[in-house]
C-alpha cells in the first residue's frame, strides 16, 4: 500500500469548498471523479483543510492510500488531463504510511486580496475584494500585528452546529502590504477557526473606516465575543497560500 501526497491548486469560484456535500459541487468531488478515471479506485482522500465556498487555493495538500503502481509523475499528468481547467495537480510524492494531509499539518498561510481603486478590475473578478474607499496600509498593518501570538480567537469565529473546542490558535505572521492598488493581508498560524481570516479582514476594514483603532484588536480578542469583531469579509479574495509540514517540503 502506497501513501501519496498530492499538491493541487484551484480557483474556487465555481465550487462550494473542498469537502463533498449534498446538492453542491465541491473540489473534492471533481478530484475524486478524475482520480477514479485514472486508477479505477475511490480511495479515502484526506484534505489538509475544508476551505469555504468560493475560496481559492494556491497550494492545497491531499493524501491518499492506493495499491496502484502508477508512478507519481504519470499520475500528475493523467489527473491534469481529466481535471477541469480551474483545478491542477502541481506535484505528487510518496510519504510515510502514517502521514495524513490534515493531522500531520503544522500550520497554514492564507492571503486575502483587496483591489483598492475606484474602478473595478475585471481580471481580479472573484479573486479580490473590490474596495474603492481609501486604505491606509500602514494603519492596517499596525492593527494586524495584534493578531500575532497565541490567543483565544472566539471573537473571530463563526459559531455553527459544530461542537466548540479549543479556540486558541497561535498566529506567527500577520501583515498588510500594498503593491500599487492591490492590498494583501497575509496571515500564518498553527490552525484556523471557521471564517477566522475573513472576520480578521472585516475587522481590519473597520479600522480602515475609523470605526476602530488598531489597538482595539486587543480588546476584541479579550472579549471572546463574535459581536465585538467586524463583519465577515466576502470569500472571493481569500486564498490558501501555503501548507506547512515538518518533514515534507
Amino acid at each position: 500500500m502506497r501513501n501519496l501526497l498530492l499538491t493541487i491548486c484551484y480557483d474556487g469560484s465555481q465550487y462550494h469548498g473542498w469537502q463533498i456535500q449534498q446538492n453542491a459541487v465541491s473540489v473534492q468531488q471533481v478530484f475524486q471523479e478524475a482520480l477514479f478515471r485514472v486508477i479505477g479506485e475511490r480511495p479515502d482522500i484526506k484534505g489538509c483543510s475544508r476551505t469555504d465556498s468560493f475560496v481559492h487555493a494556491r497550494r492545497y495538500c491531499v493524501s491518499l492510500k492506493t495499491e496502484h503502481a502508477i508512478p507519481c509523475e504519470r499520475l500528475v499528468g493523467a489527473l491534469n488531463h481529466f481535471l477541469p481547467e480551474d483545478i491542477a495537480v502541481l506535484g505528487c510524492r510518496e510519504v510515510s504510511p502514517d502521514f495524513h494531509a490534515r493531522y500531520s499539518c503544522k500550520g497554514k498561510e492564507y492571503i486575502y486580496q483587496i483591489w483598492n481603486h475606484p474602478v473595478r478590475d475585471p481580471f481580479l473578478n472573484r479573486r479580490a475584494l473590490h474596495y474603492w474607499y481609501s486604505l491606509d496600509e500602514t494603519r492596517l498593518n499596525e492593527a494586524a500585528g495584534f493578531f500575532v501570538g497565541a490567543h483565544d480567537f472566539t471573537s473571530f469565529c463563526t459559531m455553527d452546529a459544530r461542537e466548540r473546542g479549543n479556540m486558541t490558535r497561535t498566529v506567527t505572521k500577520a501583515e498588510v502590504k500594498r503593491e500599487g492598488d492591490l492590498v494583501t493581508f497575509t496571515v500564518a498560524a498553527d490552525g484556523f477557526l471557521y471564517n477566522m481570516v475573513r472576520i480578521m479582514v472585516g475587522t481590519l476594514l473597520r479600522v480602515a473606516q475609523g470605526k476602530l483603532e488598531p489597538r482595539d484588536v486587543e480588546r476584541i480578542l479579550e472579549a471572546k465575543d463574535r459581536n465585538a469583531a467586524g463583519p465577515t469579509a466576502p470569500p472571493y479574495g481569500l486564498f490558501l497560500n501555503r501548507v506547512f509540514y515538518e518533514d515534507v517540503k
